[in-house]
């Protein structure tokens, strides 16, 4: 069997793995998560200009149901701390999380009671965009980093439908 008997063929044979991977990771749907300057920086890089939809990522969705990319981008405050919490907790699985800026990775410049030295103690988070701010070009690479490790994902996961592996 020659290489063209096998492009005419109509099955197209791969794995579901590497299928559904494909889809999840060319199909992120952020929500609108800005607490501070970096959002501006995640605005524009939704704008022409650095046009996040090649990525697959062009909808930011107001609602966490919606969603399956939170991009936390900013300072987050103790008292901001639960609604991150509990927007991330509404949001359906598989879902993931990109920290944006030194403030929402480890706090920034603020090192004192009243903002979160890291959203990772709040919230699993996937990828880190260091900057102060970041600029949209690096919001692009974290994005391009998270789709990889999606692609690299399992299409069930034994750790979120909680059976032993």
């Amino acid at each position: 069997m020659g290489v063209d008997q096998m492009v005419e063929s109509p099955f197209v044979l791969t794995n579901l793995d590497k299928l559904v991977g494909w889809a999840r990771k060319n199909s992120l749907w952020p929500v609108q998560m800005g607490l501070a300057c970096c959002a501006i920086e995640m605005m524009a890089t939704a704008a022409s200009r650095w046009d996040m939809a090649r990525f697959g990522a062009e909808m930011f969705r107001a609602s966490p149901r919606q969603a399956d990319l939170m991009i936390v981008s900013g300072r987050v405050s103790q008292k901001m701390a639960p609604v991150v919490r509990h927007i991330y907790d509404q949001m359906l699985e598989p879902k993931w999380v990109i920290s944006m800026g030194d403030c929402a990775s480890a706090g920034g410049i603020f090192n004192n009671y009243a903002i979160v030295q890291g959203v990772d103690k709040i919230i699993p988070v996937d990828v880190y965009v260091p900057g102060c701010p970041p600029t949209p070009d690096m919001l692009l690479f974290g994005l391009m980093k998270l789709q990889e490790k999606i692609a690299r994902q399992k299409a069930i996961d034994p750790h979120q439908t909680g059976e032993k592996a």
